[in-house]
């Protein structure tokens, strides 16, 4: 992929609050484009086809996969796949704006891979797996064996948090806010 722009990459395990900061930075005059995912996941609540995802059966997904339409992808639960394709960072791009992704840790660690120098990987860190566990719960969203695996996989994310150019404690939402705005108004004009 042509490298044309610099890109922000949000990372966090389930709960953590990276979409409230994604969303705030997003209503600011910073000129990014949130770059919409794909997932052979069932939509959750009011999520819509092309707005906080595109839903993909698990066939067409894989059938993507193999095309190369992906630029990076996993297999995050057993049958569930996320991935970033390709046209999304090349349409946001092609009309000026900074990508911002809300990706897994792993994807967030290749798409930093890809881009170097012209990406800020941020990792979004709850206070506690207490925290995260009552979050999980209040969100309604999820039976309580999927927010144990959620958990679980939190678990393994947060030992990746060192290896990401910034580290949010997402304990004060207030704070959490600005250091999110300052980071990235950092990285755009450094």
């Amino acid at each position: 992929m042509k490298k044309k722009g610099k890109v922000i990459i949000f990372s966090a395990p389930s709960g953590s609050g990276k979409s409230t900061l994604i969303n705030h930075l997003l209503t600011l005059d910073l000129h990014l484009e949130f770059s919409i995912s794909a997932t052979s996941r069932a939509p959750r609540g009011g999520e819509r086809h092309g707005k906080e995802y595109y839903f993909l059966p698990t066939e067409e997904f894989r059938r993507r996969i193999d095309a190369g339409e992906f630029l990076e992808w996993e297999e995050v639960y057993a049958g569930c796949y996320y991935g970033t394709p390709r046209a999304e960072v090349e349409r946001i791009w092609s009309g000026g704006a900074t990508v911002l992704f809300d990706v897994d840790v792993v994807g967030g660690m290749n798409i930093k891979r890809v881009f170097n120098e012209q990406a800020l990987a941020i990792f979004v860190q709850p206070p506690s797996v207490e925290a995260l566990r009552q979050r999980l719960v209040a969100r309604g969203t999820e039976t309580p064996e999927r927010i144990e695996q959620r958990l679980a996989r939190a678990g393994y994310e947060m030992v990746f948090a060192s290896q990401f150019d910034a580290v949010i404690v997402n304990d004060n939402l207030t704070r959490a806010l600005a250091e999110a705005e300052q980071v990235v108004r950092d990285f755009l004009h450094g």
